[in-house]
């Protein structure tokens, strides 16, 4: 028994400087060496500085005062409200925090859902309405008003980032054919060539827009 004992200790002992230690020092000194941007999370940097991951999508907003006799009873002095001079990423149901990742597991018929889905539209009609006459419910891509299965997916359709150049242009007084020569320099095409539909990346697009007019 004693035997088994010590055998048992050594190889819990052995396992773990192994598995615990050696292996994650090994794997994560050659992706340093091998993919350093992509191990240290594919981040993205604007003049030395980071702004944010290639993966991650992250939300552009802008916070309004709200007046002290319309802060309601949970006495808010903020709102955040999407940012209209920059592209805005897909609904998020974690508001694109970087602690969670989940989805929205409500069914096809959830009244909360569809609830859901009627701000999503309404906020996005009002926000790109103004600059596109034409737009309506029916024009808004699936995308704009859905969750991605991650909640942080940092792509858009190339559709949804059509919609968008109007406000954008209009916005920034940049002529709308610059804005989608951007959209396109920022879209990634599908995966091995034919898995998906191409996606425009927001983060990137939008450090594009500044730099365009730095």
């Amino acid at each position: 028994m004693r035997r088994d004992l010590i055998a048992s200790i050594v190889a819990a002992l052995t396992f773990t400087v192994l598995f615990g230690l050696a292996y994650p020092l090994i794997t994560t000194g050659v992706s340093q060496v091998l993919f350093p941007n992509r191990s240290d999370g594919s981040q993205v940097k604007v003049d030395g500085r980071v702004v944010g991951s290639k993966l991650i999508g992250q939300s552009f907003t802008i916070r309004h005062a709200i007046p002290e006799d319309q802060r309601g009873k949970f006495g808010k002095k903020q709102i955040k409200e999407p940012d209209p001079k920059y592209f805005q990423p897909r609904p998020s149901v974690t508001t694109y925090s970087g602690d969670v990742t989940f989805f929205n597991n409500l069914g096809p018929n959830n009244k909360a859902l569809m609830q859901q889905f009627k701000g999503y539209i309404k906020t996005y009609l009002s926000l790109n309405g103004p600059y596109d006459s034409g737009l309506s419910r029916e024009d808004i891509p699936v995308d704009a008003i859905t969750s991605s299965a991650s909640g942080v997916d940092p792509q858009i359709s190339q559709a949804n980032a059509r919609i968008q150049a109007h406000r954008i242009a209009a916005v920034r007084h940049i002529p709308l054919d610059r804005v989608n020569q951007l959209i396109d320099d920022n879209t990634d095409g599908r995966a091995l060539g034919v898995l998906g539909e191409p996606g425009v990346n927001v983060l990137e697009l939008n450090i594009a827009l500044d730099k365009e007019q730095a």
